[in-house]
């Protein structure tokens, strides 16, 4: 196979024009919302035929529009006046035996989801040019799930990988996955093109629209004629913990496949729908020009902390395994190598869109406690602070059983075998509407039970009496339980497409 050499560090993006600036930020998202084959842009209302890891606003559903995107009442990412969603394939390794086993992103862990770096840069063909912000209902795709084999043009150039050694000299990137482990393990790059039309803000094959420079290189030049508005570029990072599996490497080849089943990396992808206040995008495009990428130095910008981002999650609304080991890739992906495009499978099963899934257990009637969301906690300082247990037996019935025994009227489960109880809740801590947070570490004592996360508690509360006591779904109300109606009314109508 081909393997282009690309850009030797991040930064140095190719070659400068003479005039143009280089100013950027860096959006470190820490968090994903949801892993599942959901992808609003290509496949609107119907199951993706692979695993995406997206990043941004829980408004993501199996249909989006911008203002669905906007009205999240929460994002992974940093920057408040962003509402965009963010999203690239999987990775998985396949085990000698056949078998895949997912590769988790830098950030996994206990109760968490890693997320990936946005990159936003002001490259002017010129000194003066105005940049653009993303319109409001803009969105675009950049690479081809597709491609098995170097092409050789700014699009194909555009997605790259850099096989991270952080002891060793810098090594060149190449445009397919590294033969070769990487001791730090591997950040996946994917560049979108920066020329808009000006008219449209989408195209059935969602590329049409932009388009990369017409000299230069992909990620610096002057836009064609064709497509005269220069717009903000943007790429993305992923690092996924490919050294995880530095000692299972077997055979021949490198071990990695993408979720569509791409074995080579050239059909490594990204998916983008704007949901910033485009105003904001706007002013920041044309004030801030820090050329270290520190967006806390933009003042057009407000923050999330990192753990309001960590505590937005999406429950999955596909009821299949895409984590552990796995017989086959999600989906009817089988593993090619090229150099021949990826070809559709035909017949492909039509995989429904379910309820979004519940991470808490029903204690009202049997234990008289409801479930009222996934609150927060502090090792300094305790949210339930008057009593505690652990057990590597937990489970939410056994810590609501010690709790309900010494009388208190919350008990929280942290880190899979912890046991908090209290007798009042501080506000600052309680479950936020709307917010699902990242209680989803499996029990110690029933691993299909959930007993909250890293530093989040799931909260269970006594039932008053005479009153209700209704679980309260992590406040989602308004978010999650909308989601799966639309999604499954749309289902019902939808057609499987087969072009991507």
């Amino acid at each position: 196979m081909h393997s282009n050499i690309v850009r030797a560090a991040t930064l140095g993006l190719a070659a400068s024009l003479a005039d143009p600036v280089a100013a950027f930020w860096r959006m470190s998202c820490p968090g994903r919302i949801l892993s599942e084959r959901a992808d609003p842009i290509v496949f609107p209302g119907v199951v993706a035929p692979h695993v995406h890891t997206i990043s941004g606003s829980n408004g993501f559903g199996f249909t989006e529009n911008y203002d669905q995107a906007k009205g999240g009442s929460c994002t992974s990412c940093p920057i408040k006046q962003d509402m965009s969603n963010y999203w690239t394939p999987k990775l998985y390794y396949q085990a000698e035996n056949g078998s895949f086993i997912d590769v988790p992103q830098a950030g996994d862990g206990l109760g968490i989801y890693g997320g990936m770096t946005v990159y936003y840069q002001q490259r002017p063909s010129y000194t003066g040019e105005q940049l653009l912000a993303f319109p409001k209902d803009f969105r675009m795709v950049a690479g081809d799930p597709f491609k098995r084999n170097f092409t050789g043009d700014f699009a194909a150039r555009a997605v790259s990988f850099a096989c991270l050694d952080y002891n060793g000299p810098p090594t060149a990137e190449t445009n397919k996955l590294p033969d070769r482990n990487c001791p730090n393990g591997l950040r996946a790059q994917v560049y979108f093109p920066s020329c808009w039309d000006g008219v449209r803000l989408d195209t059935p094959d969602h590329k049409s629209h932009m388009s990369y420079y017409n000299d230069t290189s992909y990620d610096n030049g002057h836009c064609p004629p064709s497509h005269p508005k220069h717009m903000i570029s943007i790429f993305y990072e992923i690092i996924y913990q490919t050294n995880l599996f530095a000692d299972k490497w077997h055979g021949s080849g490198q071990p990695f496949v993408f979720a569509q089943g791409d074995a080579t990396g050239y059909g490594f992808h990204g998916d983008f729908l704007n949901g910033w206040d485009v105003a904001t995008l706007q002013a920041a495009t044309n004030d801030c020009n820090d050329g270290g990428g520190d967006m806390t130095k933009c003042s057009h910008f407000k923050f999330y902390t990192s753990d309001e981002n960590h505590a937005c999650t999406v429950p999955p609304s596909v009821d299949e395994p895409i984590t552990g080991v796995l017989d086959k890739l999600p989906g009817c992906n089988p593993v090619t190598h090229g150099p021949a495009p990826a070809v559709p499978v035909a017949n492909c099963p039509v995989t429904p869109i379910g309820k979004p899934k519940t991470y808490y257990t029903d204690l009202t009637t049997s234990l008289g406690y409801k479930y009222i969301g996934c609150g927060s906690d502090n090792v300094a300082a305790r949210t339930l602070t008057q009593d505690f247990t652990w057990s590597p037996d937990m489970t939410p019935a056994m810590c609501v059983k010690y709790c309900k025994g010494k009388g208190y009227a919350y008990a929280g489960l942290e880190y899979a075998d912890q046991c908090y109880c209290g007798s009042t809740l501080p506000a600052d801590r309680a479950p936020v509407a709307g917010v699902q947070g990242n209680c989803f570490s499996a029990c110690a004592g029933d691993k299909k039970q959930y007993c909250g996360g890293g530093s989040a508690l799931s909260l269970y509360q006594a039932c008053p009496a005479g009153g209700s006591c209704a679980n309260s779904e992590y406040g989602a109300k308004s978010k999650n339980k909308g989601r799966s109606e639309r999604h499954l009314s749309e289902h019902r109508h939808a057609v499987v497409h087969g072009d991507r």
